[in-house]
């Protein structure tokens, strides 16, 4: 990943938005700046960035790790003194500042040390400078969403294995992790599955409910490759699945079909949300579709864009993001399809090679 001009384009968009200074915790949008980022917990740690100039500040058992992958000025402290000097330091170096951009996840009490350091300044999400950039993936970036998206494949297919009367939610997951692990994940995001009535809450926490026969299984289900993400979701059966689910099945599997069709480049994001939406809208379960229709995906496996109703940013070559409809039916059971997709000059490139239809098992 070419980090360098990464570094470029963000000060291009400081100086563009008025921003003088960011201010970059440990996560994700480290990650995308540096290629590293040190653990995110109680200590605070900043990247500083400036229009010509970057200052690092990271507590000390962290400083070697650190200096292999970032080269700026390091401020360290250590955990009797706390980060009050080596911050106090650091404003004196970078000097007075009007507007600075925080990353988003900084933990509350990192921002309240910021502000008593500089009180005068105008506080903003640092997404102003780094969502546009993260939104359009490199041809690098799309590779390593490919690499991702095919352990997410494998694992799929062995929480099919896995499915039967009898085992719990759980027994699934463990699965699933281990399909992760032997198609080479390095972490795995999210292995979230619902049995039963259980697959009609859009985000169920995996528990020890058995799956009986007769009911389908939802698996939603992410990991890491190379620092990026994959997420996918699929359905399974236990028996032969009745009418009622098989139309409901379909009109999500419409659903997919009709939003897919409707990405390029220039078309409003709105309008693959208003595709699917309005699909399931007319077979009569539109109150059934309780959630957007996605989320944009990269290093962190909910990032811009966000595929609603609301927004009409255009869709632009690169864009990577989930279209992933819905239909939960509250007691009885849920369906939902998730695949996630590229943007290019022909179209949507899906990245799963997986079958969408129901697999029955059992």
């Amino acid at each position: 990943m070419d980090y360098a001009r990464r570094l470029r384009q963000s000060r291009t968009t400081m100086a563009r938005e008025g921003i003088d200074l960011l201010a970059i915790p440990p996560g994700d949008d480290l990650r995308y700046l540096v290629g590293f980022s040190t653990v995110a917990d109680e200590r605070p740690s900043y990247l500083f960035i400036t229009a010509d100039a970057a200052l690092f500040l990271v507590p000390e058992l962290n400083a070697q790790q650190a200096s292999a992958h970032i080269h700026d000025p390091m401020l360290t402290y250590g955990d009797s003194e706390g980060p009050a000097k080596a911050l106090t330091a650091g404003r004196q170096r970078l000097g007075a500042r009007h507007r600075i951009g925080v990353g988003d996840t900084m933990r509350a009490d990192a921002l309240l040390l910021l502000q008593h350091q500089w009180r005068d300044a105008q506080f903003v999400p640092a997404s102003i400078v780094l969502a546009p950039l993260r939104m359009r993936k490199s041809a690098e970036e799309i590779e390593a969403l490919r690499r991702a998206a095919a352990t997410a494949d494998t694992a799929v297919q062995a929480a099919w294995r896995a499915c039967r009367p009898g085992v719990t939610e759980a027994d699934i997951a463990a699965a699933v992790d281990a399909g992760f692990r032997t198609a080479g994940a390095a972490e795995v995001k999210s292995a979230s599955v619902g049995s039963g009535p259980n697959s009609a809450f859009p985000h169920h926490h995996t528990g020890t409910r058995r799956a009986q026969a007769g009911e389908p299984v939802l698996f939603d289900l992410g990991s890491r490759v190379d620092g990026y993400c994959s997420d996918i979701t699929r359905m399974a059966f236990l028996g032969e699945p009745p009418a009622r689910y098989r139309d409901v099945h379909r009109a999500v599997e419409a659903a997919v079909q009709n939003a897919l069709a409707v990405i390029r480049p220039g078309v409003p994001i709105n309008e693959v949300d208003l595709a699917a939406r309005r699909t399931i809208e007319q077979a009569g379960y539109g109150p059934n579709f309780v959630h957007r229709t996605g989320h944009g995906i990269g290093i962190t496996e909910h990032e811009p864009p966000s595929v609603t109703q609301a927004n009409a940013l255009p869709l632009e070559e690169g864009m990577a993001f989930s279209v992933e409809p819905g239909i939960y039916l509250p007691g009885e059971f849920g369906v939902r399809l998730e695949e996630i997709v590229v943007v290019t000059a022909q179209g949507a490139e899906v990245l799963s090679r997986l079958p969408r239809e129901v697999k029955v098992t059992g």
